[in-house]
């Protein structure tokens, strides 16, 4: 929407008088009573002109001065790739009635800037261009104030990004990080879906915000991923499924039972006297050795799992 406030002047001699039989330079008279020049904007959609006042100044020679204001839709292409920091020009033509040299010519002087300000666009410069004889262009410079969308688009998304990155100083142990990286990717996901339709642009000229918003999310759920799978390692030492996991299970119970039976029948074989004494100090050694070993175990695997995370975390 372009608002303008045109102050016109021009001379109608059928308008102008002798000062020595009527004594007045000036008079004012109704502007519905004569005639008065209709403009239009050429490129705009819809363009509306209304008169700032009911009365207009005439002078003796014929000089007629008038104010009259033109709302006009203007069709603009406005480059959005750098939204929320784009700017960019858009002409509006203004020109006269006129037809094979029949009618009004228009001549523009001097133009200025009222209201730099409307809603999220700011107007930043004005200036006259004629690339016709016909046809005069007012060139407005626009660009988006940038502070309401960077508060409410950008900055959550960067806030997000650090939320997730001090996550890093939760423990793999417990839960409580996948928990809590699971919470970060959903409610990102949710708020692109509601600024879905809210951002501009569209499949020609696509601003930049969406691929950071896609970069954020991919950032998000690599880190989520990142975060479940060396939970996994530092709780089994690999990545094993489940059932390769449940299989080896049931072959270490069945080797365990075979190594105790065997350490039976030599204990039976060395002495008799005082079998049941050396079973049970057999199984307290042997269940002692499992358990520093199983120890040692989860220990390298949190190790290895700590400092791959680590290297993630700075990367």
């Amino acid at each position: 929407m372009t608002v303008s406030c045109l102050h016109q002047e021009w001379k109608d001699i059928e308008l102008k008088w002798d000062t020595s039989v009527y004594q007045y330079d000036t008079v004012v008279l109704p502007v519905n009573s004569i005639w008065t020049p209709e403009l239009h904007v050429t490129n705009g959609i819809l363009t509306t002109m209304k008169h700032s006042s009911h009365d207009l100044l005439v002078y003796s020679n014929g000089t007629v001065k008038h104010m009259v204001i033109i709302n006009a839709e203007v069709n603009c292409e406005v480059n959005l790739f750098n939204y929320p920091f784009a700017a960019d020009e858009c002409p509006v033509a203004i020109q006269a009635w006129s037809i094979d040299e029949c009618g009004t010519e228009l001549l523009l002087g001097d133009v200025w800037m009222v209201d730099s300000t409307h809603g999220d666009w700011e107007t930043v410069n004005v200036e006259l261009l004629k690339k016709r004889t016909d046809r005069n262009y007012i060139l407005v410079s626009l660009k988006i104030k940038y502070l309401n969308p960077f508060l409410t688009l950008m900055l959550p998304s960067i806030l997000l990004i650090l939320t997730d990155v001090v996550s890093f100083a939760l423990p793999l142990g417990g839960g409580e990080r996948n928990s809590f990286k699971v919470t970060l990717v959903l409610s990102f996901t949710m708020f692109l879906i509601i600024l879905n339709d809210k951002l501009p642009g569209d499949s020609n000229c696509s601003p930049i915000i969406r691929p950071h918003f896609c970069i954020c999310l991919a950032l998000l759920v690599l880190s989520m991923l990142v975060s479940l799978v060396l939970t996994r390692v530092a709780k089994d030492g690999g990545l094993i499924f489940c059932c390769m996991s449940k299989g080896s299970t049931c072959g270490s119970r069945g080797n365990k039972e075979e190594k105790e039976d065997e350490e039976d029948k030599a204990d039976i074989a060395v002495t008799q006297l005082d079998a049941s004494d050396s079973q049970i100090l057999r199984k307290v050694v042997y269940f002692l050795e499992t358990l520093d070993a199983k120890e040692l175990k989860i220990a390298k695997s949190q190790e290895f799992a700590n400092r791959v995370d680590k290297i993630f975390f700075c990367c």
